[in-house]
């Protein structure tokens, strides 16, 4: 699962200034940047753009100096005015006009310009007709100085440079605060590049957005859901160096015992399919290096990069967790209890070991596509390929999440189950979910969707097929008589 990679880049807009003294005159001119902003990043983030806010203008700070004016101009200003209200309204050729180049249409028209009955032309924002003294033109439109304010905090803009969003004015600042996109790890503006633009990082799926120095700083990811570490959180750091955010830690299973109210969850969602286990396979929740010389010792089987879940078939001793281990100081795990476990071969499956620390929702994911693997050894499903085991394993962890997704938006706490072979029972001990487990159970489930591995992702997807086609029963029966899926 890749994360993405978005640039924000800007337009230019010059504003005109001037004093009206009967006639229309233009007056000094300045560069101001104009920056356009996709409100909705969710919806249409990759044509987001953005003003880039880090390169400096000499003119920057710059306000608008008064112009002195005697007592003698004034009057012959007085007489102008008085002589065009009887000769008419001065030429529309010589009202200044701006050029207003922009990448995009803007989603609201500029106010158009206003002239009064007597043929003098309007302020746009108080209506009024603009005097004596001085205005401004921007926008294609005359302001009075102290009707040009910002869209966000309604005061006046009385610097050369203003942004723009969906052709409304702002203050720099005031369009960085709403509009300028903030790391959510370092809660800074995200800086510009060289190229004088905005890029940075999000998460497919949570889109977090952070700096794309962060990908290389060391800042570390929850294990669970994968977000990154914010500098204002601490994440808590379990033995094996592990972090675990603090609302996956909410729902973490952390001990062998606690595990076993899951795994009898999990039981009773197998039988829901006519598929009960008959024999009493150990659980055990495990460290990461248990878990690790598990694997080393056993002899079959195809298994991730990163291994959170075993179902063993050889007789070996594991290391277990006895007791939930406390918090301490600096946010570390610690009192770990651990135990040895000597594992018997009675049957084609000795044990099924689940990496500790996970929320109840992906510990339940793992444990029951582990289950399926002791299933399928347990029923005599022999010489089946890594892409049809993994993939039909798969397909039960993700119809167990959606199980717990659909019981827990319900808030049902009963335990059912339905008897058709190709669905699953909706059924949840824990009864309604919180907002984040929900969201948690979807990230789950879209890893399994998305999963770009050829065991894992292209077996799910083809073992899914055959489930919504056929049902899960006839498609168990077609992979032990021939060793793949039907079509």
């Amino acid at each position: 699962m890749g994360w993405l990679n978005k640039i924000f880049k800007g337009s230019v807009n010059r504003v005109s200034r001037g004093n009206y003294d009967g006639n229309w005159h233009d007056g000094n001119s300045s560069e101001n940047i104009r920056g356009a902003y996709d409100e909705s990043d969710n919806e249409d983030i990759d044509r987001a753009i953005a003003l880039s806010l880090a390169e400096e203008d000499p003119n920057k700070g710059k306000a608008i100096i008064d112009p002195d004016y005697s007592l003698e101009e004034d009057e012959q200003l007085a007489r102008a005015l008085h002589e065009s209200l009887n000769t008419g309204s001065p030429p529309h050729q010589n009202v200044p006009v701006v050029d207003v180049p922009s990448e995009r249409v803007p989603t609201r028209e500029p106010p158009p310009p206003v002239f009064l009955s007597s043929g003098f032309r309007a302020c746009a924002g108080c209506n009024n007709p603009i005097g004596n003294g001085r205005f401004l033109s921007c926008m294609d439109s005359v302001w009075h100085p102290q009707c040009f304010r910002c869209f966000a905090c309604n005061k006046p803009i009385s610097e050369y440079e203003f942004a723009m969003h969906e052709n409304q004015p702002y203050h720099k600042s005031c369009y960085k605060d709403f509009f300028h996109p903030k790391c959510d790890v370092c809660k800074d503006f995200i800086p510009t590049n060289k190229d004088g633009l905005i890029e940075y990082r999000a998460h497919p799926f949570w889109m977090q957005k952070y700096c794309p120095s962060h990908e290389d700083d060391g800042t570390p990811r929850c294990c669970s859901c994968e977000r990154m570490e914010p500098t204002d959180i601490k994440y808590i750091r379990l033995d094996d160096g592990r972090k675990l955010c603090l609302e996956c830690l909410t729902s973490a299973t952390m001990d062998s015992p606690e595990c076993q109210h899951l795994y009898m969850d999990i039981q009773e969602f197998f039988e829901g399919l006519n598929m009960k286990v008959e024999q009493q396979v150990p659980l055990l929740l495990v460290e990461r290096q248990a878990l690790n010389e598990a694997l080393e010792a056993e002899k079959s089987g195809h298994h991730l990069p990163e291994t959170r879940g075993l179902c063993l078939s050889e007789e070996q001793i594991v290391r277990t967790i006895l007791r939930r281990p406390t918090i301490g100081p600096g946010n570390r795990i610690i009192d770990m209890i651990t135990g040895p476990y000597k594992l018997v071969r009675r049957c084609e499956v000795t044990a099924i070991l689940i990496l500790y620390g996970l929320p109840r929702l992906q510990t339940g994911s793992i444990l029951a596509h582990e289950m399926m693997h002791a299933y399928l050894r347990l029923k005599g499903y022999r010489s089946l390929s890594p892409q049809v085991e993994e993939g039909i394993c798969q397909v039960l962890s993700h119809m167990w999440l959606e199980s717990e997704i659909i019981a827990g938006a319900s808030g049902n706490t009963a335990s059912t189950s339905v008897p058709s072979s190709s669905s699953a029972p909706t059924s949840s001990k824990k009864g309604a979910k919180t907002e984040f487990e929900k969201r948690l159970g979807a990230f789950i489930k879209n890893q399994i969707e998305t999963d770009s591995s050829v065991e894992y992702g292209d077996g799910f997807r083809a073992g899914n097929r055959a489930v919504e086609r056929y049902g899960l029963r006839s498609t168990l029966d077609h992979m032990k008589i021939t060793g793949s899926f039907p079509y």
